[in-house]
C-alpha cells in the first residue's frame, strides 16, 4: 500500500486519489490525459478522520518517482513528502487562530513557480476553515487561474460555507472522509506504532474515531491521566465549591498544555530572531540594527500569543468533547440502546449517572457542554465559559 497505508479506514478516498495520481503521472510524462486529475482538491471529514494525512499521502503519490503505481512509500519523493521536507510540497499549518492575507499572498506567489525537483508544486492547507476573508480571496485568484504544474490541497471539517467559501469550494474536487472504525485504528496503532494489542484496542475504542487522539492515549500516560480527570468531573459535583474547583482544574490543565507546547519554542524563536537582528553584536552598525528590531520582536510575540491561545482552546475543546461523550453515554444507557458507548471503560459511571439523573437533566447538562464550546469559539473568556458550564452541570 505504500503511502496509502497511512490513510486509515478510507478505501473509497484512496481509490479516487490513487487513480488521480496515475493520471497526474501521465500528464507529466506526456503519456496520458487529465481524466481523474484536477488542480484543486478539498478534503473534508470529522476531526481525526485523517484529512491532512490523506492530503500528504496524495502529495507523496504525485511526487513518487518509482515506476508502477504512484505512492510506493520508499522513493525519495514519497519519503520527503511524508516527512515534510520535500522542496516542492508546502504545508500550511496555522499556529494562530487564523491564516492571514499576507501569509496567503506570499504562499500564492511561491506556488506560481515551477517545481524545482519534483513533478508538481503542491500546496497543502491543513485548516482551510481558518482562512480570513482576505486570505480566502487571495487563494481564490490562484485557484481560478492555477499554474500548469501546481496542485492545491485544502482540508476543512466540511464544505459548508462557514468552513469554506462557496467560490473556492466550487473550484475544487471534493474528497469526503468518514470516521475510521475502531478495529482499523487499532490495527494501525499495533502495526505502525508498535502498541500492544490490548492497549491499541482500548485506545481505539475510546478515541471517538480520532486516529491522532488514539495514538496519544496509547503512547502518552499524561494524556490518559488528563482524560481520566475530566471524566471524573460529572459524578464529583456534589457541592457548589466543587464547581469552582473543577472549573479551575480544567482551565489550569489547558494553560499547562499551552505552556508546555509553547514555552521552550517561544524562547528559542525569540533568541533566533534577536540573533538575526544583531542583538549582542559589537561590530559597526550593530546599535542601529538593534534599535530597529522592536517592531519585529513585537510581531513575533503577537504570533506566539495567538499560538498559545489556540493551543489552550484546543486542549479545552478536547476536554469538552470527552464530557459531551459521557453525557451521551448516560442518555444511551437511559434508553437501553444497543449502540457502542463513547467511553466503554466508564460504563459503570454512566450507569450510576443514569440511575440518579432524569433524561431531561442529562440533556440539559449535555447542552451546557455544547454551549460552552460555542462560547469559546466566540472568544468568551475560558474561565467564564467553563464556570458557567460546570455550574449548569452541577444543578442539572
Amino acid at each position: 500500500m505504500g503511502v496509502w497505508s497511512q490513510v486509515v479506514g478510507q478505501p473509497d478516498a484512496v481509490r479516487v486519489l490513487g487513480t488521480a495520481a496515475v493520471a497526474a503521472r501521465g500528464l507529466v510524462d506526456g503519456t496520458g490525459t487529465a481524466a481523474g486529475m484536477t488542480h484543486a482538491w478539498l478534503f473534508t471529514g470529522p476531526p481525526g478522520s485523517g484529512r491532512s494525512v490523506a492530503a500528504r499521502a496524495f502529495a507523496a503519490a504525485l511526487q513518487c518517482t518509482t515506476p508502477g503505481e504512484p505512492g510506493c512509500g520508499e522513493c525519495q519523493g514519497c519519503h520527503t513528502s511524508m516527512s515534510g521536507t520535500h522542496a516542492d510540497v508546502r504545508m500550511v499549518v496555522p499556529e494562530g487562530l487564523s491564516i492571514s492575507v499576507a501569509e496567503m499572498r506570499a504562499l500564492v506567489q511561491t506556488s506560481a513557480r515551477r517545481p524545482t525537483g519534483g513533478r508538481w508544486q503542491v500546496v497543502i492547507i491543513t485548516d482551510a476553515d481558518r482562512l480570513t476573508e482576505g486570505a480566502a480571496n487571495a487563494l481564490l485568484k490562484a485557484v481560478e487561474e492555477p499554474p500548469a504544474r501546481t496542485v492545491f490541497l485544502l482540508c476543512a471539517p466540511s464544505d459548508h460555507p462557514d468552513d469554506v467559501s462557496v467560490t473556492i469550494r466550487s473550484r475544487c474536487r471534493a474528497i469526503a472522509l468518514r470516521t475510521p472504525a475502531a478495529p482499523a485504528i487499532a490495527e494501525v496503532l499495533r502495526l505502525r506504532d508498535g502498541v500492544d494489542t490490548d492497549t491499541a484496542a482500548w485506545a481505539a475504542s475510546v478515541s471517538g474515531g480520532h486516529v491522532g487522539r488514539a495514538r496519544r492515549l496509547a503512547t502518552d500516560p499524561a494524556a490518559r491521566d488528563r482524560r481520566a480527570k475530566v471524566l471524573r468531573i460529572p459524578l464529583h459535583l456534589r457541592r457548589l465549591s466543587d464547581v469552582f474547583d473543577c472549573a479551575d482544574d480544567l482551565v489550569k490543565a489547558a494553560e499547562t498544555d499551552a505552556s508546555e507546547v509553547s514555552g521552550t519554542r517561544d524562547e528559542a524563536e525569540r533568541d533566533a530572531l534577536k540573533t538575526a537582528l544583531g542583538h549582542g553584536g559589537t561590530g559597526k552598525g550593530a546599535a542601529s540594527a538593534t534599535r530597529g528590531s522592536a517592531g519585529a520582536i513585537k510581531e513575533l510575540e503577537k504570533r506566539q500569543k495567538s499560538r498559545a491561545t489556540r493551543t489552550q482552546r484546543d486542549a479545552l475543546d478536547l476536554a469538552l468533547v470527552d464530557l459531551a461523550g459521557f453525557y451521551r453515554d448516560v442518555l444511551v444507557t437511559h434508553a437501553g440502546a444497543s449502540v457502542a458507548l463513547n467511553h466503554p471503560d466508564h460504563a459503570e459511571g454512566s450507569a450510576q449517572a443514569a440511575g440518579s439523573w432524569t433524561p431531561e437533566s442529562t440533556l440539559r447538562r449535555l447542552e451546557a457542554v455544547l454551549a460552552c464550546r460555542e462560547a469559546l469559539e466566540q472568544n468568551v473568556k475560558p474561565r467564564i465559559a467553563i464556570e458557567a458550564m460546570v455550574s449548569a452541570m452541577h444543578f442539572g
